[in-house]
């Protein structure tokens, strides 16, 4: 039997422990990009990730290396490592036979080391554990390299030492995914099967799909055929990133490559879908990945209203690369058409807002986070409520439900307190605390999603001087006290502004806001009431005052009577705009307020 050179793997850690640099060196070694044209996160394509120091997307790049008289052919997926980008992660962990597990000598275990790690078990792969930044002066790589031991249930001396940064160590971590990561099962005979892990679109192409062949090959000008969405193309070209694209003649089973499709339609390419032939659409399809639904919603509506299909043009266009993203039309009095979008947690919500913004050139109006609740009528239908403008009158309401989700927090012992007592103001349930070697603990909390999508990580990072990370999971909806608040500038309902909350939060939710608005509102020539409002009630209120003019200062002297009538002339008319004024509020006071 021919043996099988090929080896797939994916690089997976908490954010910030090395994945990218560990990659560059790779690259290095493997001559894959010469010396000269080396720069660091390399595999980082876009601008956002190299100035936030954070993978965003997954990166495929095939490497050659030659050990022991053979070459061999390298794939490998750098991944992200935020919470947010955890589908990136789980999608990349479908075309691989193995991953590199790395973990920081100076921090250790942290929560999405072990939200990673456990994507990789439920897939049976090969784990090859690492302690990386071992040339750090405060690097822990004994006491690191036992807490992986440990949860491994591992000896401790199989655990590779290296320096990514420092190149220590960086060819043994090539030679250990060599020895022990398994080869690819080769089914060159078999009917085309690639599995769809990501795609992007090309003007002259088509679009671009990224794939795993798992049985079969695929040759240039092809027809092919997509079994999800029954869309059929021709093949333009096949290929690998070296990280560039490199147009090769044939890919075959056990390959990682692209299939430019020379489809022009973005949602007829679907990440998940099997790639076959036309003649063979018969087949049974590969299982796909599991459909994420979006946990935060946030609304974007287009500054300039003549962008409305530019800004719909964009979202299909990332959604190609970010299968996460989901998004429907929405029409709102004040903004005019937008969408409103869904989204897998706020960074998730933030990033998208700034490709749009850099890629596309979109300046845009963007809504407070919000999540999506659950309503049980008296009739006992169940309505979904993406937006609190879909909020059912209260008469109707039987039960009101919220997603509740699964934190992990990773802490020093020493902070514990703190963290105890920002979960204790979340009005949670305390779940388990689990210890690791180095006075490091594991707290794990159930709190409503509303509660930590704004905010909290940066309070988290706060209370522990930067030393604490968490992740989080759904677990399911739960009965709450929710009500919808309403936001009234100047006696008229402004619906952008509503927000649903617990009624216990009504007053100090209703404050907050009414004093944002009363800061960034213009003055009008009468005095405007700003009120948050529950079910008819006024829960919080607060007044911007009246733009006066001096009407008296024309006066010299005289009877003080013509300064009184002046005066009372004024008030009058004041009085009478204030009865039928309208308050116009500016498109960027709505900005304002959100990103405030």
């Amino acid at each position: 039997m021919k043996k099988n050179y090929i080896r797939n793997f994916s690089i997976i850690s908490h954010i910030d422990h090395g994945k990218s640099t560990l990659a560059d060196r790779m690259l290095e070694i493997t001559e894959t990009i010469s010396k000269d044209k080396m720069q660091e996160q390399i595999l980082d394509m876009m601008d956002l990730e190299r100035e936030r120091g954070i993978t965003i997307k997954m990166q495929p790049v095939r490497m050659k290396y030659r050990y022991q008289d053979e070459e061999y052919t390298l794939n490998m997926i750098d991944t992200p490592g935020h919470v947010d980008f955890s589908y990136e992660v789980s999608r990349s962990l479908e075309a691989v036979e193995g991953v590199v597990l790395l973990v920081d000598a100076s921090k250790g275990i942290q929560a999405q080391t072990l939200a990673n790690l456990e994507l990789a078990q439920k897939q049976n792969l090969t784990i090859i554990a690492a302690v990386n930044k071992i040339d750090l002066p405060n690097a822990r790589e004994d006491e690191v390299a036992e807490e992986i031991a440990t949860l491994l249930k591992i000896d401790k001396e199989s655990i590779l030492r290296i320096s990514a940064k420092n190149n220590i160590n960086v060819d043994r971590v090539i030679e250990e995914i060599i020895e022990r990561i398994e080869p690819p099962v080769r089914k060159d005979d078999a009917p085309l099967k690639a599995l769809i892990f990501d795609s992007k679109y090309d003007s002259f192409k088509g679009v671009i799909a990224q794939v795993r062949i798992k049985e079969g090959s695929i040759r240039k000008r092809e027809a092919i055929y997509l079994m999800a969405t029954k869309s059929k193309g021709d093949v333009k070209e096949i290929g690998f990133l070296n990280p560039s694209p490199q147009a090769i003649d044939e890919l075959k089973s056990g390959e990682i490559g692209y299939i430019a499709t020379g489809i022009k339609e973005s949602g007829a390419v679907r990440v998940g879908d099997t790639i076959t032939r036309s003649e063979t659409r018969d087949i049974e399809p590969l299982p796909g990945y599991k459909e994420l639904k979006p946990v935060v919603f946030v609304s974007f509506y287009p500054e300039n209203t003549d962008d409305f299909n530019n800004l719909r043009e964009a979202l299909e266009r990332i959604r190609l690369t970010d299968p996460a993203l989901v998004f429907e039309p929405e029409f709102k009095d004040v903004l005019g058409r937008g969408f409103r979008c869904g989204f897998l947690g706020s960074l998730h919500a933030e990033i998208i807002s700034e490709r749009l913004r850099r890629e596309f050139d979109l300046n845009l109006v963007i809504s407070s986070p919000s999540v999506v609740f659950k309503i049980k009528t008296n009739k006992d239908e169940e309505l979904t409520i993406m937006s609190p403008s879909d909020w059912p009158d209260p008469s109707l309401i039987k039960e009101a439900l919220e997603p509740w989700v699964r934190v992990e927090i990773m802490t020093p012992s020493s902070y514990f307190g703190g963290v105890m007592e920002l979960l204790n103001n979340l009005n949670g349930r305390y779940g388990e605390n689990q210890y690791f070697k180095s006075d490091k603990m594991l707290v794990v909390y159930e709190v409503p999603l509303r509660k930590i999508i704004t905010g909290f990580h940066d309070k988290i990072k706060s209370i522990t001087q930067g030393y604490a990370s968490f992740n989080y999971n759904l677990t399911n909806f739960e009965k709450g006290n929710l009500v919808k608040m309403e936001i009234l500038v100047a006696g008229e309902v402004e619906e952008v502004f509503s927000k649903i909350t617990s009624r216990d939060e009504a007053f100090s939710e209703g404050k907050k806001t009414a004093e944002k608005l009363k800061e960034f509102l213009p003055p009008q020539q009468f005095a405007v009431p700003i009120q948050a409002r529950v079910y008819g009630k006024i829960v919080a209120r607060e007044t911007i005052k009246a733009r006066r003019r001096d009407v008296t200062g024309d006066l010299y002297g005289g009877d003080v009577t013509r300064k009184k009538k002046l005066l009372e002339k004024q008030k009058k008319g004041k009085s009478q705009l204030k009865a039928k004024g309208k308050v116009r509020v500016p498109s960027d006071v709505y900005f304002k307020i959100f990103k405030d």
